[in-house]
């Protein structure tokens, strides 16, 4: 920087009420040191517009506990949707393919009638309708809950992380459950 005699100092920085030297008004002596007046002066820089006030965003906490309640809102419409619609009067819900072409229960038949009597707080229902849907509800509940408390605690949600011995292990015992429930000793678990 120069100050308005012309002068450069090392640092930069003018002697105290000294302005640049394009600042200088014209007819004031040293001021463009000889180069004409016509010539263009450099634009002084306008100043930094202020940032917009961002609209109030939900806090973090809302923000991460909105999945998990989505969640359990959708579970708890279609509980309600089901507890309204009676699935043992015929022509409310479709049959399961597999039980109306050959008979044989699928771990799923029953589920709707079993969630039926679930709504309706009729637990030994629900259970005699199909007992893995029900155990199926509680760890549904028990995970939702758990990851809503993580969640509003700042933490991550819990993870699944089964082996795939676990996964093999669940199916199996889909398969015995639904071998089981066909047969004569197993009637107990035919809805």
């Amino acid at each position: 920087m120069t100050d308005p005699v012309g002068r450069t100092r090392p640092d930069g920085v003018l002697p105290e009420g000294a302005a640049p030297a394009w600042a200088a008004p014209s007819g004031v002596p040293g001021h463009n040191h000889g180069v004409d007046d016509a010539s263009p002066t450099p634009p002084p820089v306008p100043a930094p517009a202020p940032a917009p006030v961002p609209a109030r965003e939900p806090g973090p906490r809302a923000r991460r506990a909105a999945v998990p309640l989505t969640l359990l809102a959708g579970a708890a419409a279609a509980f309600a949707y089901v507890g309204s619609v009676n699935p043992n009067q015929p022509g409310h819900y479709p049959v399961c393919p597999l039980f109306r072409l050959t008979g044989v229960l699928c771990p799923g038949c029953g589920g709707l009638r079993s969630a039926y009597a679930f709504a309706h707080g009729d637990l030994p229902t629900a259970l005699g309708a199909n007992a893995m849907a029900v155990v199926g509800y509680f760890c549904f509940a028990a995970y939702t809950a758990v990851w809503l408390s993580r969640t509003l605690r700042g933490k991550p949600a819990p993870r699944i992380a089964l082996k795939p011995v676990h996964w093999w292990a669940l199916g199996a015992l889909a398969l015995v459950f639904s071998v089981v429930r066909n047969l004569p000793f197993g009637a107990a678990l035919a809805p």
